[in-house]
């Protein structure tokens, strides 16, 4: 990625920049996702947060359930209600950006298909496409590349966490 791709809520009061290409795409078509955006499924773009820059307005958090206990943050137009992002577990410095909400949304195409054992009937996935019941093993799946940004990311944030 060359430039910053904006993006923002669907009636424009939340607009943000992403300043660096997502570590990983992950298309997830479990039936929490289909739930919570009224969709098929959902394309997450994995980025560290500090590359999500909020340009105008202000997102309103909710916490969704989760069956591990752990929290999923949602932030969303407080007007619209159109969800940008999540933070899963609330780790704070990792974001999972909602792809769609992007000015170019098919600048990114999915790494992986994942939780595809509640994918719909109807959804065919491409030919080729990496697709996995539940989740995937990160180590494995992930480039290299973005494996250093993930591990640079998580010590960014646990050495500002302990001093």
């Amino acid at each position: 990625m060359t430039e910053a791709i904006e993006g923002g809520c669907f009636c424009g009061l939340v607009r943000y920049r992403l300043k660096a290409r997502p570590m990983f795409v992950p298309c997830c078509h479990c039936s929490d996702c289909q739930r919570q955006l009224g969709s098929a499924f959902v394309i997450n773009g994995i980025v560290e947060a500090e590359n999500v820059e909020i340009l105008q307005g202000a997102p309103v958090t909710i916490t969704l359930s989760t069956d591990s206990g752990r929290p999923h943050d949602v932030y969303r137009c407080a007007r619209c209600q159109s969800p940008l992002w999540s933070d899963y577990g609330r780790r704070k410095w990792l974001s999972f950006l909602r792809l769609a909400t992007l000015d170019r949304p098919s600048a990114f195409t999915p790494d992986v298909h994942i939780y595809t054992r509640s994918k719909l009937d109807w959804v065919p996935l491409p030919e080729g496409a990496r697709d996995f019941e539940a989740y995937y093993d990160v180590k494995a799946e992930w480039p290299k590349e973005s494996l250093e940004r993930l591990n640079e990311a998580r010590a960014r944030a646990w050495g500002a966490a302990g001093s």
